[in-house]
């Protein structure tokens, strides 16, 4: 199968696509398929993985699309499938549908709630956001997203929110797949908890608080520098990741006074995410907006206790009291209760470990990425 794969960012820039994607694509190339992908990405000429890399490099946004619709309208000249990991995807669903080939997408937000939020045309939460109307802009918007997805043989949804958005938007229950996100971390990761604090240069006594997230506003930093306010002058803050409202933290750190205690890391390679994670006391995830965190999984498998918001995708992975904390979202007093109770009651914390552990093995890659193959052979006439 000749396949083109498009994805909004790719490594060495952080975010779900970055690792969901080139995890996939060499799972799909291993596996004999011709793999192409599309790509925004900050490295003009990205080496060394198993299948093709085109990258769009940034430049003038309207510009960049153009470039993106070319790319794939070239790279799908002989392809079998185009499979889109992107919400702003009429372009490239254009050239998709232009080929005539089938077409799979893979919802990882609702596009419109996003670039609408982005652009202050509302303030709303995602769940909010599907009960509302708003002018003709995000109409317009709506029904834009409605007929690209409409161009879709299938869209697949990471988790059951995400599903309920798509079928909310009048897309036939036969027509989406739940295929929940695999995990995509290193199979074995020796270094441990001391080892990866001395490599980073964590002071002993210091507790280390993580985050790793785009900084948009809607992941909610600000209150996790709120929550630092109010605990122990031990405790520290790391974010691992970039974003637009960098210098807006920044600056809350500063009229806080918790400059020194803040520590924007930037974005930071994977292999070196899986060290701040593996050294972390607490991993915190205070977002408004989730899909189903990649992140948030490899935070399970390596054993770091987590504290989150529970909206959208969050409690598919970590319930409150079960296998973690949970919070409302931008509640700094239950942000500093969940991590107080996951340092102070230490028994109970690795019994959230263990079953968070036992619950990310039931998001292997291997069966995962099967059904995905699969999925795609089916759809692309090409099975058996």
């Amino acid at each position: 199968m000749k396949i083109c794969i498009t994805s909004p960012i790719f490594p060495p820039d952080l975010g779900g696509p970055a690792t969901y994607v080139p995890s996939l694509a060499s799972f799909l190339a291993k596996r004999g398929h011709d793999v192409t992908v599309v790509a925004f990405c900050s490295d003009p000429e990205p080496q060394g993985w198993p299948f093709r890399v085109v990258s769009i490099p940034r430049c003038w946004m309207p510009l960049r699309y153009l470039k993106d619709f070319f790319a794939v309208w070239r790279e799908t000249r002989n392809a079998d499938l185009l499979y889109i990991n992107e919400h702003l995807a009429f372009h490239v669903a254009l050239a998709g549908r232009l080929r005539g080939i089938p077409m799979v997408i893979r919802v990882c937000v609702d596009g419109t709630w996003e670039i609408s939020h982005r652009l202050g045309w509302h303030d709303d939460t995602i769940t909010d956001y599907q009960h509302h109307t708003y002018g003709w802009r995000v109409a317009a918007a709506r029904k834009l997203q409605r007929l690209w997805w409409g161009w879709m043989r299938r869209i697949i949804a990471p988790s059951q929110f995400l599903k309920s958005i798509v079928e909310g938007y009048g897309v036939p229950p036969q027509r989406t797949e739940l295929v929940y996100n695999a995990y995509h971390g290193p199979e074995e990761f020796t270094l441990g908890k001391a080892e990866c604090r001395e490599a980073l240069g964590i002071p002993e006594k210091r507790v280390l608080l993580l985050s790793v997230c785009r900084l948009m506003i809607w992941k909610g930093v600000d209150g996790l520098i709120r929550a630092l306010e109010a605990l122990p002058e031990s405790h520290h803050l790391y974010v691992a990741g970039d974003g637009e409202e960098l210098d807006r933290w920044t600056q809350l750190a500063q009229d806080l006074g918790l400059a020194d205690r803040v520590h924007f890391l930037g974005n930071v390679a994977h292999t070196d995410v899986m060290r701040w994670i593996r050294a972390a006391d607490v991993f915190l995830l205070n977002s408004s907006y989730e899909g189903l965190s990649h992140t948030l999984l490899e935070v399970m498998w390596l054993g770091t206790p987590a504290a989150v918001s529970s909206v959208c995708g969050n409690p598919e992975l970590v319930e409150d009291r079960v296998n973690g904390r949970g919070f409302d979202f931008q509640d700094v007093d239950g942000i500093v209760g969940a991590v107080t109770d996951l340092l102070e009651d230490p028994e109970t914390t690795q019994l959230y470990v263990t079953r968070s552990r036992e619950k990310v093995a039931s998001f292997a890659r291997e069966p995962l990425f099967e059904r995905k193959e699969q999925l795609f052979l089916d759809l692309a006439g090409l099975s058996g």
